[in-house]
Order: C-alpha cells, then structure tokens, then sequence
C-alpha cells in the first residue's frame, strides 16, 4: 500500500515538474519563436495539391447547408477535381471559409459553374475569387453560369474593386489581370422546356455537360455532370424531382443531390402559422414546391441507376443522429444502399480504371 502511495506521489511530483518545464520554456522568445516556425512550415505545407492527381476524380464537399446560417455547414458548395482541373459548382456563403479550412489548392482554382443565382449560392464568389487570387492563381477566374452570370460577376466586381486595389499597393506581385473574373453564359436549346443539355467544356478527357432542372420560378437553372476516363459525377442543383435530371445522370457513379426534407418543413410551418409568423409560415410553404425531398432524390438515383446518392443542401441541416432518423424517413423504403448524408469536408474519390468510391473526411 505504501509502495502503491509513494509511486502515485512520484509520478504526480514527476508531472508537475514536466508542466513547470513546459510553462518556463514555453515563455522563452528562443523556443516560442521555434515553435512558430513549426507551425508555419505545417501550415505552408499542408495544401492537398494530391487532390489534383489526374488518376482519379474525386469530390469534396465544401458546403451542405441551407440559406439559415449553421455554424457546422456552409452553404452550397461542391469542389470537383479531375484531370488535373479544380472546379466549385456553386459558392455559397462561408464555402470560401472551408475552401481555406480544407485547405484545397486555390491557386489552381480553374473555374466556378453556378447552377442558379439565389443568394445561398453565390453569396462567397466575391470572397473565393479574391482567396484564390492572393493564393497565387495566374489567370482570369472563368465564371459558368445561365444566362446573366455576367451581371452578378460585374456586381461582385465592383464590390470587390477597391480591396483588390489597396492590395495591389501594398503587394506589387499582385496582379490586376489576374484579379479579373470572366463570365461565360451557358445557353441551353430547350432550357425553357426544362429538357435541354450542352457541353460546358473538354479537355484532356474530361467533359462537363450543363443540363437543365425544375427550379421555378428560377428559371434557366442548371445541373452538371462530369465524366472523366469512365467516371462520372453529378451535381443536380436546386430542383424539385427533374426527369431532364434523371436522364444527364443515367449509370452515374455519384450523384450530389439536394435534398429538403418536406415533412419536417411542413410540421415548422404549421408551428409558425399557430405562433403568427405569417412570412415564415408562406415562405416555408413556397420552398417545397422547387426542391427534392430525400425520397424524391432516392427515387431520381434509382430511375437514373445510379451508384451512389450523397444527399447535400440539407434542409434543415441535421445536427444529431435523431434530426438525421427524421430527416432519412421513408428513404430506406426506396433505396436500402448507396445512400449518403453529405457534411461539410466529405469526401468521395473515383479512381480510374476502376469502380472503386472511396468515401472518407478530408484531413
């Protein structure tokens, strides 16, 4: 018992003795300075420039949230990267936030494609230009959109004008060429009729179609789909259950959905109803008509025989795994497997030459 005792003294005497050495070392200039070395070359060191690897394609989410601001999900935003190239579909507020936080390799940022022009999914474009630019990116930031991408890069632009300006003064090597964004209107045959598709871009195998969905009264709004050395990734945008959607997705390997769960939605609207929140009460109900509900997009995966689903663009966004049960009701009934809740910083790699997803976290 005594030995028992003098060993327990011993060792807590031991760990006070390391922690005062710890406290005085941590107060000397000399070590502090070290230490902030250390972390500096961590920190310069631990962009994921891997993710470029032109052997897979591979998706990270930078943003799953709604418009209602969430202090674990920003709003829609999906990174791809694939030959080599680095795109964000949609840049959602506080998705440059995340973009640093993943640290992804900004520099090499090639372009935006914006599905629509509601706020949740543009409001960081003024933001993502700007990080990508002072990261080191030398070119002009291509821009894709529907027709009147050009208005809303002109006005993030000109918001934006003056700041690039004070930093060119004080960073000369900043360069105002490379501060531009240019806007690229995508026009669709048919994108009245929500049937319509064309091609956005090829190169060095890749090849991003533009398609149209059923977001109205937002109309034109755009889906993409990305198909790489025999893989193939779909982001669907805002829409409520789209056939147009199911046809660019056929026997997709991946498909980012959003999803809001309706049934959730309705029980908070007869709530704000009975408290007389009337703007909530009619907001709520006018965003069901244009969304997918989880099972709407659990059927849009199986009609398009896709692989896998990841829901996104959560609505509500679920902070536990009760809100989750809730908000997955009735999915299972559709679709028992290949189904995904996406979070902020999932990420899904699809090597080539093979039918391999690897789904993980970015680190």
């Amino acid at each position: 018992m005594r030995s028992a005792v003098k060993t327990l003294l011993f060792s807590s005497l031991l760990s006070l003795l390391l922690l005062g050495l710890v406290y005085s070392a941590g107060h000397v200039n000399r070590v502090q300075d070290s230490l902030i070395r250390f972390a500096a070359r961590q920190r310069l060191g631990s962009t994921h420039n891997e993710l470029l690897d032109r052997r897979q394609m591979t998706v990270v989410l930078c943003g799953t949230g709604d418009p209602v601001p969430d202090r674990d999900r920003a709003a829609a935003c999906t990174a791809v990267f694939a030959a080599g190239h680095f795109f964000l579909v949609d840049v959602g507020p506080s998705s440059a936030r995340n973009a640093g936080i993943f640290a992804l390799p900004l520099s090499n940022l090639t372009a935006v494609l914006l599905t629509h022009f509601h706020s949740d999914h543009i409001g960081d474009l003024g933001e993502i230009n700007t990080q990508s630019w002072i990261a080191g990116r030398s070119y002009p930031l291509p821009v894709y959109g529907p027709p009147g991408v050009e208005q809303v890069v002109d006005g993030f632009a000109s918001a934006y004008r003056l700041d690039a300006g004070y930093r060119i003064a004080t960073v000369p090597v900043l360069s105002s060429r490379t501060w531009m964004m240019e806007p690229h209107a995508i026009v669709i045959p048919g994108s009245a009729q929500q049937i319509g598709v064309t091609t956005v871009l090829e190169d060095q195998g890749l090849r991003i179609t533009a398609f149209t969905v059923d977001h109205a009264p937002v109309a034109p709004a755009y889906g993409y789909r990305f198909d790489y050395k025999g893989r193939s990734v779909v982001i669907s945008g805002d829409t409520a259950k789209s056939y147009n959607l199911i046809r660019a997705a056929s026997d997709a390997d991946l498909l980012i959905h959003e999803a809001q769960a309706k049934h959730i939605i309705s029980i908070v609207q007869q709530v704000a109803g009975k408290e007389g929140n009337n703007l909530l009460q009619q907001t709520l109900g006018d965003i069901q008509r244009y969304h997918s509900s989880p099972v709407e997009a659990a059927e849009v995966a199986n009609e398009a025989a896709v692989r896998l689903l990841v829901l996104s663009h959560l609505t509500p966004p679920q902070s536990n795994v009760l809100a989750q049960w809730a908000f997955l009701r009735g999915v299972s009934a559709i679709r028992p497997r290949g189904v995904e809740l996406g979070y902020d910083g999932m990420m899904i790699a699809l090597p080539i030459n093979s039918r391999e997803i690897r789904v993980g976290r970015l680190k």
